[in-house]
């Protein structure tokens, strides 16, 4: 049985307990951290999304850090009326450590009033890559995400943020929410070092197909959503699945823990970023990279449908 707290007298678990993987040519653990909900508390990346206190966001991010977290996930469009994901982790972590891999996305955008922007063209992503520049105090971004919504091609707007790597702004280039023939047209531009998709216990066999495809070509593959699964955005529901309740109960730990455990057993390409604004549930989250699920535990949990 593995317990999802430690004793006062005993070392806090930290993220090398989940292995590692070189995103790109830099090493992270696979337990990492989504920056979506440090901004706001509830509902993420909705106008009026209450702000999460400044100070308890900032001790979130120090305590990832502590606990071994190299590997951060972030965007300028995280932001409530109050608070900037970007902003909070430059705030909390600057100077860097030398291991800290930040990753952003661009595509999407956002007015001051939280509203969502029509998706960036090539020339607007520049002005998107330099504004995260800018929040992050950084002179280049270790990894950028192309964020797309539809089946449209990417080409252009792939081969704009390429320029961008190959004018040092960008170290690599990764894509999110995308089809598996987006990542063929992207690979034919520049190199593609991780694939940040919705993925979780039921994933759709095309998201199955697009996680074997990343590792066969040992790119990583990202899961969004991995503890929320349908709840997205809202966060992870109250009624989940007997069967996930039932495993979780057999180790001593909580559900989504249960659920980050198999997303780390689907590959060591898989690299988990959890978001969290509360400290317990960071905690949680790290420790769940300890979890060894049996066979007969996948096998349930691989046959675990996606509610309806």
């Amino acid at each position: 049985m593995t317990s999802s707290t430690t004793s006062a007298s005993s070392p806090a678990i930290t993220a090398a307990a989940s292995g590692t993987w070189t995103l790109g040519d830099r090493v992270v653990h696979r337990i990492g951290l989504g920056a979506m909900r440090l901004p706001q508390h509830g509902e993420a990346l909705v106008p009026g999304a209450v702000p999460r206190d400044r100070d308890q966001a900032i001790r979130v991010l120090r305590r990832a850090v502590e606990l071994g977290v190299n590997h951060i996930d972030t965007a300028a469009f995280y932001f409530s009326p109050l608070r900037s994901a970007n902003e909070l982790i430059n705030r909390a972590l600057s100077p860097y450590p030398d291991d800290l891999v930040i990753v952003t996305k661009v595509g999407p955008g956002r007015d001051p009033s939280g509203d969502w922007l029509p998706h960036a063209d090539p020339r607007q992503l520049r002005g998107q890559v330099e504004e995260n520049l800018r929040q992050l105090g950084r002179d280049h971004l270790d990894v950028v995400n192309l964020r797309i919504v539809g089946t449209d091609s990417i080409a252009e707007r792939f081969g704009a943020l390429a320029e961008l790597r190959d004018a040092g702004l960008i170290r690599h280039l990764g894509l999110s929410n995308i089809r598996p023939h987006h990542l063929a047209e992207a690979q034919a531009i520049a190199p593609v070092v991780c694939v940040q998709n919705m993925h979780g216990i039921g994933a759709s066999p095309e998201q199955e197909e697009l996680l074997r495809t990343c590792g066969e070509q040992r790119i990583a593959f990202v899961p969004f959503y991995s503890i929320a699964g349908t709840g997205r955005q809202a966060g992870a529901t109250a009624d989940d699945s007997d069967t996930v309740h039932t495993i979780a109960r057999a180790h001593g730990v909580s559900a989504a823990q249960i659920r980050l455990a198999w997303t780390l057993h689907r590959g060591p390409h898989v690299l988990a970023i959890p978001g969290t604004g509360d400290p317990d549930h960071l905690t949680q989250n790290v420790a769940a990279g300890t979890l060894r699920l049996s066979g007969s535990e996948l096998t349930a949990l691989d046959g675990v449908p996606v509610p309806a």
